[in-house]
């Protein structure tokens, strides 16, 4: 966990996207969604490449949307492997195309890119729970009654009040996702910085949110938990009934993701910017 006293400075540079090596064929463990279209790729490919258990493998490869990747990312954690998403689902932002011709060299030349997720430290009457979040943590009223917040980042109270449906802290990877939605900034990849984003503000009704370093801590503090109760999501982890939050990015932690080079997804943030 980073040190709460760790002072905020510039964010690193941007790395180059390195491409992907192996001294020899790669072994390839393969996962799909429960889509039909999903399960008859994963079915076909561990056939032609002699698929191996995610724990054996020297590359992931996730068939599905974007939602299963990001479920991917969570579930093989531990694994500490490379991640190689083929679009079997619906939205496919954070994926390649599909196609079973060549796979082995689409790898070998993949572009990597390390997530950091934020971490989630919510609290309720009972404890603390955490949770981890590569796209977004977000916080949602749970009844008819508006939610208010108190905001602060890195121990200073910068909104006293928010009357909110809800706010959200996303990640550049998630911020065309959720974010963009709730008419959030789109954060370009290795920018150093965070989107903290309400949503459907009420009071005060022109706040449209803050960029932040991404060392900056944002702590939530539930105001009249009894009356206007919320919950906390980080990705797929919920907690209801929280009476605090606080939201960091936690630099310890690089889930690795591989893209084709023309399916780069700094270029897919940067082409999401200028679409109609």
């Amino acid at each position: 966990m980073p040190d709460r006293n760790t002072p905020l400075g510039s964010p690193p540079p941007a790395p180059e996207p390195q491409p992907t090596r192996w001294a020899d064929r790669p072994a390839l463990a393969f996962v799909s969604s429960d889509a039909v279209d999903a399960r008859t790729a994963r079915t076909r490919l561990e056939r032609r490449y002699h698929g191996v258990e995610p724990d054996q493998a020297d590359v992931i490869v996730a068939l599905g949307g974007d939602g299963f990747l990001l479920e991917t990312l969570h579930r093989h954690l531990p694994h500490m492997r490379p991640v190689y998403g083929m679009n079997r689902g619906s939205v496919g932002f954070l994926l390649n195309e599909f196609s079973e011709e060549g796979l082995i060299d689409r790898i070998a030349r993949a572009q990597r890119v390390c997530l950091n997720p934020l971490r989630m430290m919510a609290t309720t009457q009972h404890g603390v729970h955490e949770g981890l979040a590569f796209n977004e943590v977000s916080l949602l009223r749970q009844t008819r009654q508006a939610a208010k917040l108190r905001i602060s980042v890195d121990g200073v109270v910068r909104l006293p009040e928010l009357t909110c449906d809800g706010a959200l802290v996303s990640t550049p990877a998630g911020s065309t996702a959720y974010n963009l939605s709730a008419h959030g900034p789109i954060l370009p990849l290795g920018a150093g910085i965070l989107a903290l984003t309400p949503i459907s503000a009420f009071r005060p009704r022109r706040w449209r949110g803050a960029l932040l370093p991404h060392a900056a801590r944002i702590v939530f503090e539930v105001q009249e938990p009894a009356k206007r109760p919320v919950s906390a999501v980080a990705d797929f982890t919920e907690v209801r009934d929280v009476l605090r939050v606080e939201v960091f990015e936690d630099r310890n932690i690089c889930s690795t993701i591989l893209f084709d080079p023309e399916m780069n997804l700094e270029e897919r943030i940067l082409k999401e910017q200028f679409a109609p």
